[in-house]
């Protein structure tokens, strides 16, 4: 078994009277895939938020690569990244402009080299010229991927990272984010609601519902235990109370 490169013990998020999430436990291995599952409202992005060092959690520990989030965030950050097809970047810049900002921020050498490397990656070369506000939602979720590997990080902290993507292109994200991980050995965090995306790319699945982690396990040994063909029948199992 490999040593954790996330570790939460006991976290927890409040909002006034709301409970986001609900002191949660769980680690990811070094070099291993991990899922968080659940319904909107679940605690999913408040999770990756605070694992981020966005959000102060209530109460719980946080540590990434051994460092304690709480505390000393800046000398993990460094070694993360994160997407989201949610969070823009800013429309006036081109996509290039966009790229190169936070190449520099991560002190990334060969900066050019490295943004041809990803652009090609993710067809996104004749994309380079135009301001990132002219592009449609899949156009912008390719980007947002580029700009999570720039740095390529020890941890990658996804959500939704294949969402308005059509099948063809979803399919060549995973096939470069699983080659990345053999290559690297890099650690890799989702929140999706593709459960085939989970199925394909991820060991082990965080179940959470209201706040809580309520299962987990592997996807094939999650379908066997609640007597489901797929782990897209678990999660509506799970969702509305009917399995276990």
């Amino acid at each position: 078994m490999n040593p954790p490169a996330i570790k939460v013990h006991q976290l927890c998020k409040r909002y006034k009277q709301v409970l986001a999430v609900d002191h949660i436990s769980f680690e990811v291995p070094t070099g291993e895939t991990y899922a968080l599952l659940g319904g909107n409202g679940a605690g999913k992005t408040t999770t990756l938020s605070m694992l981020l060092g966005l959000l102060l959690p209530t109460a719980g520990n946080i540590h990434v690569l051994g460092i304690d989030m709480v505390k000393d965030r800046f000398q993990a950050l460094p070694r993360m990244n994160f997407t989201s097809p949610y969070v823009d970047l800013p429309h006036r810049l081109t996509v290039r402009q966009n790229l190169d900002v936070y190449a520099r921020l991560y002190g990334i050498r060969r900066r050019n080299e490295r943004i041809e490397h990803l652009a090609e990656h993710f067809d996104l070369t004749s994309l380079l010229k135009r301001h990132y506000g002219t592009l449609s939602a899949g156009q912008r979720t390719r980007v947002s991927l580029a700009k999570s590997l720039l740095n390529e990080p020890e941890v990658l902290l996804m959500d939704e990272p294949t969402a308005s993507l059509d099948p063809s292109t979803a399919d060549q994200v995973r096939s470069y984010l699983k080659e990345y991980q053999q290559r690297t050995g890099a650690t890799v965090l989702l929140a999706s609601h593709n459960m085939q995306e989970v199925e394909r790319l991820c060991s082990e699945v965080l179940m959470l519902k209201q706040g809580k982690i309520v299962d987990r396990g592997a996807p094939d040994l999650l379908v066997k235990k609640y007597g489901r063909e797929t782990l897209e029948e678990v999660f509506i199992d799970i969702a509305r109370d009917t399995g276990l």
